[in-house]
C-alpha cells in the first residue's frame, strides 16, 4: 500500500468513527489572542469545467471560496488533502490575506461535493435547529428507525461516472480556477495539502499539448505532502482500476469499512454540534459508535471528547493523519471534563473551525464523497517521469523535466509526510534545472502534526516561511 493510501486510510479511519464535537469559544488556547483583520470570505463559487465523460453536466464544475479583497491581483491557490472541503483552508486564507492584500486565497472545493447535502447543517449554522435535530436527519435514523425524516445517501449505482473523477478531472478543474486567477492579471502561485500536494505535482508537471502545468505559475507550495517516491507498478495500477471499475463497486474511497458517505457526516455533523454546544455531555462517548482507543477515561464535554481523539498526546498513532497539537489534555472538571488547552501549537477552536465552516453554506472543511480513483491516480505521479503505471490510468504528469526555472518552491514537512516533502521537492526542482536558491525547505517533522502547518496560531512556522516567499514573488 502506498504512502497516500495508508494516509488516507489514517483520517478516514477516525472520520469514519465518529468525531461528534469540536471546540469551543472560551476553552481555546490561551495563546491565541494575536487579533487578524476581518477578511472578505465568498461562499462557494463554481465554475463551469471540464466535460469527465459519462458525467452529468451539474457536476462538470469546480467551485472556490475566495478570501481576500476582490481587487487583489495575486492569487495562492490552494488544493485540500484526502477528504478535505475548501472550509479547511478558511482560517489560514483569513491570516494570509491579512499580512498580505496584494493576494488573494482561492481554496478548491472539488465537484464530488456538489453531492453533498448540506441542507440542515446550513439551518443549524442559521441556528434554526437543534444540535438534536441535526443528529438526528444525518445520523441519528441508524439506531432509530422511528426518525423518518432524514438524509438519504447517494446511490453509488447512479453516479458510476464518478468513477472517472481521477487525477485528469481533478487537474483539468484545476485548470480551470488557475484560468480564472490569472484573469485578475496578477501572480498565481499553486499549493495542496497532503495528498493534494501530489495533485500539485501532477498540475505541473502535467503535459497540456506539449506545456506543463507550471508555465504561468509563479510558485508551487507542498504542505506536509508530495509526489511520493516509490511509483506504483503497472501491474498494481490494473488490479486497481479493475476493482473500481467491477460493477458492484463504489466510486468512493472506503475507510476502516465505513462506506461513504458516513465517515464525512460524522465529522461534519459533530464539529458542527460540539462548536455550537461546546460544554454539553459528548452524544458521541455514550453513542456507542467510538472505538475505545478515542473515548476518555471519565465523563466529557463535546470539547473535551474532541481534544483527547485528535490530540497527539492522547489521539492513538494510526489517527496521526488528523491530529493537531491541541494542548495539555482534559480536565479534572466535575461532573464532565473539560479541555484544557495549555500549551496548545493550535487552538482547538480554530483546529474546529477549519472542519465545520460555520460561515459557509453548502460547504465545509471535509468531503462526504471522496473518489477513490483521484487515490489510485496520485500513486502514480512520480514527480512528472513518464512510468507504466501512468499509462494504465491515463495520467499524463510527464513533463517532470520542462518546468520553468524561475519557478519558486516552498515545502514544508510536518508529521506524515516529513524530510520527504523536502527531498521529494529538491528533486522535482533538480529535474527541471531549477536552482535551489528558488527553493524554501522547512523541516518540522518532529514538532508539527500533519494539521499543525494549517491550524497552528499565533505562532506558525509554516506561514512564517510562506510570508517572505510571497513578499518574493509580488
Amino acid at each position: 500500500m502506498n504512502r497516500i493510501s495508508r494516509l488516507s486510510l489514517a483520517l478516514l479511519s477516525l472520520l469514519g468513527t465518529g468525531l461528534f464535537a469540536t471546540a469551543c469559544s472560551s476553552s481555546s488556547s490561551s495563546t491565541s489572542t494575536t487579533v487578524v483583520a476581518p477578511a472578505t470570505v465568498s461562499q462557494v463559487v463554481w465554475m463551469n469545467s471540464y466535460d469527465s465523460p459519462g458525467t452529468p453536466a451539474q457536476y462538470n464544475k469546480v467551485g472556490v471560496v475566495k478570501i481576500g479583497s476582490p481587487t487583489a491581483k495575486n492569487v495562492l491557490v490552494l488544493e485540500p488533502g484526502t477528504s478535505g472541503g475548501s472550509g479547511y483552508f478558511e482560517p489560514l486564507g483569513r491570516w494570509i490575506v491579512s499580512a498580505n492584500p496584494s493576494w488573494q486565497v482561492w481554496s478548491v472545493e472539488r465537484r464530488e461535493n456538489l453531492l453533498e447535502n448540506q441542507s440542515d447543517l446550513n439551518l443549524y449554522k442559521q441556528h434554526k435547529i437543534t444540535s438534536a435535530q441535526l443528529y438526528n436527519y444525518y445520523l441519528g435514523y441508524l439506531k432509530n428507525p422511528a426518525i423518518t425524516n432524514h438524509y438519504q445517501p447517494v446511490n453509488p449505482s447512479t453516479v458510476t461516472f464518478a468513477k472517472q473523477w481521477g487525477l485528469n478531472v481533478a487537474v483539468e478543474d484545476l485548470h480551470t480556477v488557475i484560468a480564472a486567477a490569472h484573469q485578475l492579471g496578477g501572480k498565481v502561485v499553486l499549493g495542496g495539502h497532503s495528498l493534494g500536494g501530489a495533485v500539485v505535482t501532477a498540475y505541473a508537471t502535467w503535459d497540456f499539448n506539449g506545456t506543463p502545468g507550471a508555465d504561468g505559475l509563479a510558485g508551487l507550495v507542498f504542505i506536509d505532502g508530495a509526489s511520493e517516491n516509490q511509483v506504483e507498478s503497472a501491474t498494481a495500477a490494473t488490479t486497481a482500476l479493475d476493482t473500481l471499475n467491477a460493477s458492484s463497486s463504489s466510486p468512493w474511497l472506503v475507510f476502516g469499512g465505513i462506506p461513504a458517505p458516513f465517515a464525512g457526516l460524522f465529522e461534519s455533523t459533530g464539529a458542527g454540534a460540539a462548536y455550537e454546544d461546546p460544554n454539553s455531555a459528548s452524544l458521541a462517548q455514550t453513542s456507542g459508535l467510538l472505538p475505545a482507543a478515542i473515548v476518555p477515561p471519565v465523563p466529557a464535554t463535546n470539547l473535551g471528547l474532541y481534544g483527547y481523539a485528535l490530540n497527539t498526546l492522547t489521539s492513538p498513532p494510526s489517527l496521526a493523519a488528523a491530529q493537531g497539537h491541541l494542548g495539555a489534555g482534559l480536565t479534572d472538571t466535575k461532573p464532565l471534563a473539560g479541555w484544557n488547552s495549555t500549551g496548545a501549537l493550535s487552538p482547538i477552536r480554530r483546529f474546529a473551525t477549519m472542519f465545520y465552516s460555520p460561515e459557509l453554506q453548502n460547504a465545509d472543511g471535509v468531503e462526504w464523497y471522496f473518489p477513490q480513483r483521484l487515490t489510485d491516480d496520485s500513486a502514480t505521479v512520480d514527480n512528472g517521469n513518464a512510468n507504466p503505471a501512468q499509462s494504465v490510468l491515463g495520467v499524463k504528469a510527464t513533463m517532470g523535466h520542462d518546468l520553468p526555472k524561475t519557478l519558486l518552491m516552498y515545502a514544508f514537512g510536518a508529521k506524515l509526510f516529513g524530510v520527504h516533502a523536502i527531498t521529494s521537492t529538491e528533486a522535482l526542482a533538480a529535474q527541471s534545472g531549477i536552482p535551489a536558491a528558488n527553493l524554501t525547505l522547512v523541516d518540522r517533522q518532529s514538532t508539527y502534526a500533519h494539521n499543525d502547518p494549517a491550524a497552528a496560531y499565533p505562532t506558525n512556522d509554516f506561514y512564517q516561511g510562506l510570508l517572505p516567499f510571497l513578499k518574493k514573488i509580488g
